[in-house]
């Protein structure tokens, strides 16, 4: 092997080390529906969802809540080693008939962002047990007073919908709201300039990628969960892809 070929097969061996070596930066994961649902994108089975909190728990990592992760910036709390944020948007029954059971059994804990028009109807959680799943330990989020797209409304209708479902959530669970999810992931500047003046500290976005004290507060980065088709695999390439979108500034 000459030198050249040597010197560049240790830059490759460093390029890669790098690239596979741990961040600081933590995942936040998005699910919607946990259950035995037909064709549904954005469900997984109750056995695909506690294989993927198995694993999360087998592995080292330690589920926390957003206010744990903001507060870490400021130095108010220290995180656990390798960090995790579970977040679920719409606010379906299957988080807390399902989905909470399972993440108790394996010591996690998630953030669930709801739709307060929709607390009630088919499908959805009722206001009792929006509250029983803040006693155990699940933060509440807002996902707007509707679930409409933020860039298919103009200002006024987008503070309508940041600022009355925060204060129907209060009122109910009486609580602070402090985080906000953009349904569809759909956001602008303007849109995230309303959500800070609404009084949220941060919200979650579509954007894939990882969260440290330099990203977007209101533009937070996740790991979408749909439906997977490959198993375990397909849920650990997920979190790895995460990792490298973090590693390259992507």
């Amino acid at each position: 092997m000459n030198k050249f070929l040597a010197c560049g097969v240790l830059f490759m061996i460093a390029i890669l080390g790098w690239l596979f070596w741990p961040t600081n930066a933590v995942p936040i994961l998005a699910y919607h529906q946990v259950g035995e649902v037909d064709e549904e994108i954005y469900s997984v089975t109750a056995s695909q969802f506690e294989e993927q909190m198995k694993y999360l728990k087998e592995n080292g990592y330690h589920a926390i809540s957003l206010e744990d992760l903001f507060n870490s910036y400021t130095g108010k709390t220290v995180l656990p080693e390798k960090p995790i944020v579970i977040t679920f948007d719409d606010g379906y029954a299957d988080n807390y008939l399902t989905a909470l059971p399972i993440m108790e059994q394996y010591g996690m804990s998630a953030t669930v962002f709801v739709v307060p028009s929709l607390i009630g109807t088919t499908d959805y959680l009722s206001w009792q047990q929006v509250v029983y799943m803040q006693e155990r330990h699940t933060e509440i989020g807002s996902h707007t007073m509707s679930h409409v797209g933020m860039n298919e409304i103009n200002a006024a209708e987008q503070r309508r919908e940041a600022a009355e479902s925060k204060v129907a959530l209060e009122r109910n669970i009486g609580t602070p709201i402090q985080f906000f999810a953009y349904p569809y992931g759909q956001f602008s500047p303007g849109a995230q300039q309303i959500v800070k003046e609404t009084g949220y500290r941060g919200a979650c976005s579509g954007l894939a990628g990882l969260n440290d004290a330099k990203t977007d507060s209101y533009a937070l980065k996740r790991i979408n969960m749909p439906q997977p088709k490959y198993g375990l695999w397909e849920f650990r390439l997920r979190l790895f892809r995460a990792h490298l979108y973090s590693k390259l500034g992507l």
